[in-house]
């Protein structure tokens, strides 16, 4: 599967990483605010216990994170005790509404989806929520409309649809088009280009806002590159890992807005963020990437 459909601005060329440089931002299309382009996803990695040795490193991951100009945190109820644990751990960072909080609502019925998502807002000690979104569409007609009222009561700044599945594409691509929405969130890799073909474009056509989940795909792309080199013109472009190789491929496309990478390791935290650094990579370099990992 090619790159067809993409219209990506050439970027200027930093053929070494500086680590003074500013991380990208891109505007969500509703309101012209800007986010870093990358973010921090938090499902398995967060749903830590109270102890020291469970906290401290993500209390790390989020210091480092905020250091290196990050700011979107995306979480769920269906994530066990994250929310619980971003909520402690951003208290006790400043300035804690630095942040981007983003959760969702994961179930069926209204007065069931009002008290989870109030519940998430207790967890990670919001008044406001920046976004919530419904999770995998689970009976999205009735959770949007509450979440339309909840935003024109201020309860929540932005709203959105989430799936992390190709065949949720077409459905969310449908959603999109006809309801009212500021993001969407949806499954992309350098392997897996299913979103490109079309979900890109409708996004850009209606103005929504692009998060992307699974960019590592759960970490099974770095069992498919285990033992092999990154290619030899990569440093030239700042590129020292391959969590940097798949996370430029997709924040270099034009709709993406915010990718939430998830970990609980503050060495593989910075290292996320600093792909978000420097140069990007333009139409032929996508494809250079796109040829050199599928022969692998």
């Amino acid at each position: 599967m090619g790159c067809s459909g993409l219209s990506v601005v050439a970027q200027p060329l930093y053929p070494l990483f500086s680590s003074d440089t500013i991380m990208h931002k891109r505007s969500i299309p509703s309101s012209g605010e800007q986010l870093p382009i990358v973010g921090l996803g938090t499902w398995i990695q967060f749903d830590a216990g109270k102890s020291a040795s469970e906290r401290q490193p993500l209390s790390e991951v989020l210091n480092h994170m905020a250091d290196k100009g990050g700011k979107v945190i995306d979480s769920s109820p269906m994530y066990g005790r994250s929310e619980e644990v971003i909520g402690d751990l951003t208290t006790q960072l400043a300035p804690a509404d630095a942040f981007f909080y983003a959760t969702k609502v994961w179930t069926t019925g209204r007065q069931e989806g009002i008290d989870q998502m109030e519940a998430s807002m207790r967890k990670m000690r919001r008044n406001k929520m920046d976004l919530i979104q419904v999770h995998n569409l689970v009976d999205w007609k009735t959770h949007l409309q509450t979440l339309h009222k909840w935003k024109e009561e201020g309860k929540v700044r932005y709203i959105g649809i989430t799936h992390y599945t190709d065949a949720a594409h077409n459905q969310l691509e449908q959603l999109i088009a006809t309801e009212d929405l500021d993001f969407v969130q949806f499954n992309y890799s350098i392997r897996n280009r299913n979103a490109e073909q079309r979900l890109p474009r409708a996004a850009n056509d209606t103005g929504t806002a692009v998060i992307i989940n699974q960019p590592f795909e759960s970490g099974h792309l770095f069992q498919m590159v285990s033992g092999k080199a990154l290619p030899a013109w990569s440093i030239e472009y700042g590129i020292k890992s391959w969590a940097q190789f798949f996370l430029k491929y997709i924040i270099s496309h034009p709709a993406v807005t915010c990718a939430i990478p998830g970990t609980s390791d503050p060495d593989h935290l910075v290292e996320n963020m600093e792909a978000a650094h420097g140069w990007l990579p333009d139409d032929k370099m996508r494809k250079r990437m796109i040829n050199y990992f599928d022969s692998l």
